[in-house]
């Protein structure tokens, strides 16, 4: 049985972003608006939906076809960045969209080259309104197999508790057994954590599992009690908690 919160929101579901979101590419402002809507095209996080009259409609290049979506009818077009043009880059919504889409673009993330939220740059996607993260100190120890072979083992652990996921449980690095691990190359970011600095695989006798630990060396300040501290995917591993062998959720893989 799940022993976490689901997420809040059901697909399509839309509200007013109260932040100010900008995006840039190449230097240059895309838009600028304080009047986005989220819509949560999966139940997980959200979309930002900007107001057509706070666009750059210069950079837009008319692809001359549309798209049915679940949102409505969306019109293509591309993103001219000098002599590039990123094509399928932005989805244009007018008097067919949702109610409240009307008047909107929906830019694909990776088209533009920055997001911002007031001030700060946001990564991935938008952190939903709707997910809390908590990292909390806890006394519980904490030991992780697989293969019943130990990987790593500790007396107390940081547990990161986020909507929609199953708890993490980060440890000091000395409490790596460094001779069943090896390090990856693997690279991933979230918006509420930041960008990962390692990755780890484990060697038993079955083989290799790649990319069953990772780490933060520098989280965002609302994380930084898991700065330099390693969680495993509950998902690829088993976790042993306060002598308690815990039941492997169903996969997730997202940190």
């Amino acid at each position: 049985m799940r022993d976490y919160p689901q997420m809040a929101a059901m697909p399509n579901r839309i509200e007013p972003v109260p932040r100010r979101v900008r995006g840039f590419l190449n230097d240059h402002q895309v838009f600028d608006t304080t009047a986005a809507k989220y819509c949560w095209e999966v139940p997980y996080y959200p979309q930002y939906y900007i107001p057509l009259d706070d666009i750059d409609d210069s950079l837009l290049v008319d692809e001359g076809r549309g798209e049915k979506r679940p949102q409505g009818l969306a019109h293509r077009f591309g993103l001219r960045s000098g002599e590039e043009t990123r094509h399928g880059a932005v989805r244009v919504y007018h008097d067919d969209a949702l109610r409240g889409l009307e008047g909107t673009a929906r830019f694909a993330w990776p088209a533009l080259d920055a997001w911002y939220e007031e001030d700060e740059q946001v990564f991935v996607h938008p952190r939903s309104p709707y997910v809390r993260v908590d990292a909390l100190r806890s006394s519980r120890s904490v030991r992780v197999e697989l293969d019943g072979v130990v990987l790593a083992e500790a007396p107390t652990t940081v547990m990161v508790f986020e909507t929609g996921l199953p708890t993490r449980h980060y440890l000091d690095r000395p409490s790596l057994k460094n001779e069943v691990l090896e390090r990856s190359d693997t690279e991933t970011a979230c918006p509420y954590k930041g960008t990962t600095s390692g990755y780890w695989s484990a060697v038993t006798p079955r083989g290799v599992t790649k990319d069953v630990a990772w780490a933060y060396d520098f989280p965002t300040r609302q994380l930084l009690p898991i700065a330099g501290l390693v969680a495993f995917y509950n998902e690829k591993v088993d976790i042993i908690l306060d002598g308690i062998r815990l039941e492997r959720p169903k996969t997730h893989f997202v940190r």
